[in-house]
């Protein structure tokens, strides 16, 4: 499988289920929003977090993978062809998915060892 890892450096945020969506959240190519009735998430690029903003729930320092093309929705065990080597080698993850692909966050001290375990496996990144 082809993958790249996003120039950003991202951030997870945990807030209020009720809260709004705060502009800055949408100031990036790449972002995620997620609301659920325990919280509203977001991912970004770390740099979009608002300076004032007094946010309490926030785990920095997330790089980002992307599987690179459209993925069809009969296939299966992407994730897990992705996920299972990193878990064996200690590395978390936190996974996006979206209608096309999927997203994988890599804390930032574990991407190059990341990056090693998924081309033993037979990933391959690219660069453009």
């Amino acid at each position: 499988m082809k993958l790249k890892i996003l120039d950003s450096t991202y951030s997870v945020v945990k807030l209020p289920p009720t809260e709004t969506i705060p502009l800055w959240a949408l100031n990036a190519d790449v972002f995620s929003i997620t609301r659920t009735d325990e919280e509203l998430s977001i991912v970004c690029p770390s740099e979009c977090l608002a300076i004032n903003e007094a946010l309490k729930d926030v785990e920095k320092d997330w790089k980002c993978i992307r599987v690179e093309g459209v993925l069809d929705f009969s296939l299966t065990g992407i994730l897990a062809s992705l996920a299972n080597p990193l878990a064996e080698n200690k590395i978390s993850i936190f996974a996006i998915s979206t209608f096309n692909t999927d997203y994988l966050l890599i804390k930032a001290h574990s991407i190059e060892k990341a990056k090693v375990v998924l081309e033993n496996e037979g990933h391959i990144f690219i660069d453009f």
